[in-house]
């Protein structure tokens, strides 16, 4: 059985927690950009002086280790904002944000976003918001990662990719998303084999299924309960 208070939700972006009138200034802010499929908005060690707020399209955030193997941190989509937000200090990026579909973005200069910082308080507050916001995020990839292992990982992946994309169908919830298995191995840092075996499992428990290719859901309660599911905010719960 699902948990109380959760709910499919269709993403709105990140940048929910700014005003109308905050928000504008963002927008008056931004030089419009289109960037191309398989290009990259920033990689890992370049210098961290712009935000990127993505107007339509989608964007991955990797982390690579020296062997070369890619771990998926996030998956940005229209209404977020991408970027590592240190104002008033010169930092390096941690990740590489590649562009998985053609995109339009609003980039945001740092000197632009200081001015706000130091002219708006009430900007300042909904900044830090969205700051909160990330760290929340990352705490709780972390500890999808560390403390229930593979196969906890891979259910609260599979409920943040429900949440994100999913589309629901009576007691199911469609991943409107082609999201291979690679893909998967990538976001919880398991081998494709192992979350091959996991899916099966989950199949045989009639957990999940698969409609065209795409993920659904059908027992998200088992899935819930897995992954010792806390319920977080729909800001949170998201891929």
């Amino acid at each position: 059985m699902i948990k109380e208070h959760y709910n499919v939700i269709e993403a709105h972006g990140n940048t929910n927690c700014f005003s109308e009138q905050n928000f504008n200034r963002l927008l008056v802010t931004m030089k419009e950009r289109i960037v191309p499929e398989g290009s990259h908005l920033f990689w890992e060690g370049d210098y961290s002086d712009k935000l990127f707020y993505l107007k339509r399209g989608r964007v991955k955030l990797t982390k690579s280790t020296d062997e070369g193997k890619e771990l998926i941190l996030y998956m940005y989509q229209a209404g977020d904002m991408v970027g590592q937000a240190d104002p008033f200090f010169s930092t390096k990026h941690s990740f590489t944000a590649e562009v998985i579909e053609e995109s339009e973005v609003g980039v945001i200069e740092q000197k632009d976003l200081e001015i706000l910082i130091c002219q708006h308080c009430d900007f300042a507050i909904d900044f830090m918001k969205w700051m909160g916001i990330h760290h929340r995020l990352t705490q709780t990839k972390f500890r999808d990662l560390m403390m229930y292992g593979k196969p906890g990982a891979l259910c609260s992946t599979l409920i943040r990719l429900g949440n994100t994309y999913g589309e629901k169908n009576g007691d199911s919830i469609l991943i409107n998303k082609k999201i291979t298995h690679t893909d998967l191995s990538n976001m919880i840092g398991a081998t494709r084999e192992s979350v091959n075996r996991m899916l099966s499992d989950l199949r045989k428990k009639d957990a999940v299924e698969y409609e065209n290719g795409m993920i659904v859901i059908k027992d998200l309660g088992m899935l819930q309960d897995i992954c010792h599911c806390e319920l977080c905010p729909n800001e949170i719960c998201r891929i």
